[in-house]
């Protein structure tokens, strides 16, 4: 398991049993020490059971924004219950550092299988991960994430970013 994945289990597993925030880890990887955005998903079986993050970068590292979220995903998810003991052998984590945002003047620009977006109007924010099952159409990838941001479909003067992830499992 990679060290990024390793610890958003710990920090879930030790919030979920004994309500504990883990401390940062004393040696870090360099890709925990880097100050990016930081989106952690927790999966059981093919169904997803949580996923918070932060598309700029909140903390002071990359470690301590993954035990945050990671917490977050299993905790505070409004979709979904909060994670119970009992599931936790069955969770399955990933954890995506995202790199910054860039804004696209054209959808063409984009691609879901490359590239996430985030859709902004106001201060309404909506952002959909890329790569995720069954979205395999740049308007698929559009929809979901201005129905996320209660944008609604053909509101004008959206404004469109786009971003890359490495995503860890």
């Amino acid at each position: 398991m990679h060290p990024l994945v390793l610890l958003a289990k710990q920090a879930v597993e030790e919030y979920v049993t004994k309500r504990r925030i883990i401390p940062v880890p004393e040696e870090l990887t360099p890709e925990m020490k880097q100050k990016k955005g930081v989106f952690v998903s927790l999966h059981k079986g093919k169904n997803l059971r949580g996923c918070i993050g932060t598309f700029m970068p909140t903390r002071k590292n990359v470690a301590e924004e993954i035990i945050y979220n990671a917490i977050a995903a299993s905790s505070e998810d409004p979709r979904f219950y909060p994670v119970t003991p009992e599931e936790l052998p069955y969770i399955e984590y990933s954890v995506d550092v995202l790199e910054p945002p860039e804004e696209v003047k054209d959808i063409s620009e984009l691609d879901p299988k490359v590239y996430g977006v985030i859709v902004e109007k106001g201060f309404r924010k909506g952002l959909l991960l890329p790569d995720l099952e069954g979205v395999d159409t740049v308007e698929q990838q559009l929809s979901i994430a201005k129905r996320k941001a209660g944008i609604w479909e053909g509101e004008e003067d959206v404004r469109i970013y786009r971003f890359t992830v490495t995503r860890y499992h």
